[in-house]
């Protein structure tokens, strides 16, 4: 997907809870210059339940009021768009994601949830889904942390560190780059992930960047290594193309990392190298 210049930033308002994902997604859409839209999912089943359709859709249609006044409260320029869609929220924010710049969803508590996460969670659905790079915000604020990001080599991790590179820039953050090599395999050697740092990162000379190859899990390392980050980037599938819409790894730290999540998909393949536009 060719980024639009007029693309926006689009977060799912769901309820009272989501208006400090309201305050995130308007930083972003403030950092990049970029209008923000808020989009509520009208239930009409539940409206049709109550005792009348006119007080639900007035309590979505002042919810988007109270998110404006939080994102008016960051950047009193934005141009903001509120909009309240029919249907199921999953299937609003997959639709609208294809001339979106970045969807921003919260976790629904999925990093603190014990056990298993389902597929069919609508945060997983989003980011496994979307039609652009998807941010999966936590409940806590992250620590003050560098910005990382897994790389294997394969295309997919090279436009998520493409846009690692453009998110630490604008954070003024570092960024920790780091390949995980199974400990079965015996291409360990570190110069191939600075080689491709230096390849994707040459537009960013004033990041600093640290690159670690190690051998483990590469799901488990990245999630103990996302407990010090800011924020985490992923991309969707990376050398694993038989796992589905989300390979093992993102699914990984998209399931259990403490800190926010950038699920990096719906770029065109010539983007990768190219970072003027992109990473929040």
């Amino acid at each position: 997907m060719a980024v639009a210049t007029d693309a926006p930033v689009l977060a799912g308002v769901g309820s009272r809870w989501s208006l400090p994902l309201v305050r995130l997604a308007a930083q972003e859409a403030a950092a990049h210059d970029r209008p923000l839209c808020l989009l509520h999912a009208f239930d009409w089943a539940a409206a049709l339940a109550a005792p009348s359709v006119v007080g639900p859709h007035d309590a979505a249609e002042e919810l988007l009021t109270r998110a404006e006044e939080v994102a008016r409260d960051v950047d009193e320029t934005l141009t903001i768009n509120g909009e309240i869609a029919e249907g199921p929220v999953v299937e609003a924010l997959i639709r609208r994601s294809g001339s979106a710049y970045l969807v921003v969803v919260g976790d629904g508590g999925m990093s603190t949830a014990p056990g298993w996460v389902s597929a069919e969670t609508p945060t997983v659905q989003v980011a496994a889904r979307a039609g652009c790079p998807v941010l999966v915000t936590r409940r806590g604020p992250p620590p003050e942390g560098p910005v990382l990001v897994g790389v294997d080599g394969s295309a997919d991790s090279r436009q998520a560190l493409a846009w690692a590179f453009g998110c630490a820039a604008r954070r003024g953050a570092r960024l920790v780059a780091v390949r995980v090599v199974e400990p079965d395999r015996a291409d360990a050697d570190p110069a191939v992930l600075a080689g491709i740092v230096a390849r994707i990162g040459g537009r960013h000379p004033d990041v600093p960047v640290e690159c670690h190859t190690v051998r483990g899990d590469p799901g488990t390392v990245l999630v103990e290594q996302s407990r010090s980050s800011q924020v985490s980037v992923v991309a969707t599938r990376g050398d694993q193309p038989g796992r589905g819409m989300l390979g093992s790894v993102s699914q990984s730290v998209l399931y259990h990392s403490p800190a926010p999540v950038i699920v990096v998909r719906g770029l065109a393949a010539t983007e990768a190298p190219d970072v003027r536009d992109q990473g929040p």
